[in-house]
């Protein structure tokens, strides 16, 4: 009988709308690791793709169906159009949802991937930082050379927080979801805790360093002046001695 062949189809193909539903629409997801979203991605990506490729089995069916009413009885019309409407209505809706979904947690596997990519370039200028302060922890040289020390510091710590702001509204917005909240949490609290002590010796390590600029400055000050001095004394004994000036008739010091 071709109605019973026919009902056979749509109910089948209910039946895998209904799983299809109950396996990627109806579930309570949590994603705690980077693993388990990424596998949600792709086990979602891939019903999508089942789901597009049903489209053909539903035009079959819909054809078979509309040839059968176009050729069968009033009386069988009614019941087999309601099912057919369902089933197509069931269907779209399905593949709306998938898409749906689908781009959503693409979207939300793109925003972690740009949280790292922040957070590994923010560590590689904090990275910077350490280096910077290890090499002007004992600095050695005159002012000149200690001032260039500091300004370099200086410009490395005018650092845009563009990327900071990045890192905490992304991490925000998949935390208020409750996405891989525990990971993200506790790289942001490894992260801030770091960036804070490095802000904190940066200041210190700027603060000794435009001291050692000006104490420098004053031995530099203290040693010209004690060239000077020299200069003028050794400028009088070589007239001293120039006029054959006996030492014990000179003053004390020129003695």
């Amino acid at each position: 009988d071709k109605t019973v062949s026919l009902r056979k189809d749509l109910s089948e193909m209910h039946e895998w709308i209904t799983q299809a539903e109950e396996e990627y629409l109806e579930r309570d997801f949590e994603y705690k690791t980077p693993d388990e979203l990424q596998k949600a991605v792709e086990e979602l990506k891939r019903a999508k793709e089942e789901a597009m490729q049903k489209e053909v089995k539903v035009k079959l069916i819909t054809d078979s169906v509309n040839n059968f009413i176009a050729k069968a009885p009033p009386a069988a019309h009614e019941a087999l159009k309601k099912e057919l409407d369902v089933l197509i209505t069931s269907y779209q809706r399905l593949c709306s949802r998938l898409n749906g979904k689908c781009k959503t947690l693409e979207e939300v596997w793109a925003c972690w991937r740009e949280l790292l990519s922040y957070l590994d370039a923010e560590n590689k200028w904090l990275n910077e930082i350490e280096l910077k302060l290890k090499a002007t922890e004992n600095i050695q040289g005159g002012a000149e050379e200690i001032s260039e020390s500091l300004d370099s510091l200086e410009r490395l710590m005018r650092h845009p927080e563009d990327n900071r702001n990045q890192i905490r509204e992304l991490a925000q917005t998949l935390t208020d979801g409750g996405i891989l909240d525990e990971l993200i949490n506790e790289k942001l609290e490894k992260f801030n805790t770091r960036w804070e002590d490095l802000q904190q010796e940066a200041v210190r390590r700027q603060k000794s360093l435009e001291q050692s600029i000006q104490s420098a400055q004053e031995t530099d000050k203290a040693l010209r002046l004690i060239q000077e001095s020299l200069a003028a004394i050794d400028k009088q004994l070589t007239a001293y001695i120039a006029d054959r000036a006996d030492a014990a008739q000179l003053p004390q010091e020129a003695q």
